[in-house]
């Protein structure tokens, strides 16, 4: 009896799909709806405009360096459409990210001329769109785990087990064949954890990394990519997830020059030797995350967790965020110190807490009280909009935290110049921090959250007396 609960619990978690991960939020940017063009009017206009996966793998810049396998191949395009055309009006692409479940849908739309993923995507069950010839030929899907996790060499050993995979993932068809044919043998499916959507699959491997989430899978293009800035990574090529396929861009069917343009140029295209120089020299420092719930964590987290709980009820902030942002500072450490004259939990300094009325910040009651005002002050004054999401609304006030109000503002406002939304900080607003500040402010939040949904994925266990739970 246990077993068929089991199996009906995962059966439950499956049919749930990436869509029970979603969190509620602004409308999805339009970067400007219309008809289908071709290729004399894109030539006309001289604006190529390409849906491009949001995630930093596939279109990533840093401060003026590229570090998205998109970027060389389509500057590459760019330069193929304007050569020879020195006298003429050239073309020039107009970038729009977007999460990747919605980059088809939005080419339907007329939102796009081009759609460049960067990933495996599935299209079979979309009208009115073509894909080009293939832009990387027999990509595999593959397990990725990390050093001293589990090791796995069949299928079969994944039974029950959870998997984690980002909103639109490739993997997803193919671990339905696959718990088709477990359930056939009697066995519990893979129970398939689709994550929160602020999570690319960057971010899902460096949580794999940690030991937040136990096992991914992905293409094998991406976790050799990842793999040589996160080396405890651990790719298990004895496990087969399906047939390898090719991956492609995409156009809409009517666009028939545009697609034979595309089919020319990827033809005899090769990627630059050192493309991925500059994303090594980028990232190899910056994935650092931790696991926050091992033994020490927890510990710590408990003799703290009532004074987060306080403050954070008072200021009506999620004390899981408290928590985050102490783990990020402190790893929950009361008598940590930092530069700057930074102390305690939340590595406050005593200025700051003098500017919001608080005493002696060595003590910890105050080092909490001050940081969780602070941010409740910070999310009040700028970031009390409707139009912001609560995830959203948090990753700006947590930006403004590491970075200053003013200065989120200012990228607010560049990133709606853009045409990117100014309502999101991941993957639309932090785009422009990227670009012009670098990945200081981009990482901090980024880790601030990963450190949340560790939480969250306990909260209640967390949230839980461990006295009462003994009685």
């Amino acid at each position: 009896m246990p077993r068929l609960v089991l199996v009906l619990f995962c059966l439950l978690a499956l049919v749930a799909g990436p869509a029970a991960g979603r969190v509620m939020g602004p409308e999805p940017w339009q970067a400007g709806a219309g008809s289908v063009r071709d290729l004399a009017d894109i030539r006309r206009s001289g604006v190529l405009r390409v849906l491009i996966n949001q995630s930093r793998n596939s279109s990533g810049e840093v401060k003026g360096e590229a570090i998205g396998v998109e970027y060389a191949r389509l500057r590459a395009f760019e330069r193929y459409l304007n050569r020879g055309r020195s006298g003429e009006q050239g073309i020039t692409l107009k970038l729009i990210p977007k999460a990747k479940d919605q980059l088809l849908a939005a080419l339907q739309r007329g939102e796009g001329d081009l759609v460049a993923p960067g990933e495996l995507i599935d299209a079979r069950n979309v009208r009115g769109l073509v894909r080009s010839r293939p832009v990387v030929r027999g990509v595999e899907l593959v397990l990725v785990g990390r050093k001293g996790g589990p090791r796995y060499g069949r299928i079969e050993q994944l039974s029950a087990r959870s998997l984690a995979l980002p909103p639109g993932s490739a993997a997803g068809p193919a671990l339905a064949a696959l718990n088709r044919r477990l359930l056939e043998r009697k066995l519990a499916p893979i129970v398939v954890e689709w994550v929160d959507p602020t999570l690319a699959i960057e971010d899902v491997l460096e949580m794999v990394q940690a030991g937040i989430y136990p096992v991914t899978a992905v293409e094998r293009t991406i976790a050799e990519r990842w793999a040589k800035v996160m080396p405890r990574l651990v790719i298990e090529d004895r496990v087969s997830l399906g047939e390898p396929a090719d991956m492609h861009w995409f156009a809409r069917k009517e666009a028939s020059m545009l697609r034979a343009s595309i089919d020319r140029f990827l033809k005899d295209y090769r990627p630059p030797e050192n493309q991925d120089a500059a994303f090594e020299r980028v990232y190899r420092r910056l994935y650092k995350v931790q696991y926050p719930l091992d033994r020490t964590g927890r510990q710590r987290l408990e003799k703290v967790r009532p004074v987060l709980q306080r403050y954070a009820a008072q200021m009506e902030l999620d004390w899981l965020n408290l928590a985050a942002v102490a783990f990020k500072e402190s790893t929950l450490d009361p008598a940590a110190r930092g530069a700057g004259g930074a102390t305690g939990l939340m590595q406050v300094t005593q200025a700051t807490a003098r500017s919001l009325g608080v005493a002696d910040v060595h003590k910890l009651d105050n080092n909490v009280y001050a940081s969780a005002k602070y941010l409740a002050s910070l999310r009040r004054k700028y970031f009390a909009s409707p139009r912001l999401n609560e995830r959203e609304r948090m990753a700006f006030t947590l930006a403004a935290y590491n970075l200053g109000p003013q200065r989120v503002q200012t990228l607010r406002a560049e990133a709606r110049r853009r045409g990117l939304d100014p309502n999101q900080w991941f993957f639309q607003v932090e785009r422009v921090a990227m670009a012009t500040v670098g990945m200081g402010v981009v990482a901090y939040v980024n880790s601030v959250n990963k450190y949340y949904l560790a939480y969250a994925r306990e909260r209640y266990l967390l949230e839980t007396d461990p006295r009462s739970a003994a009685n």
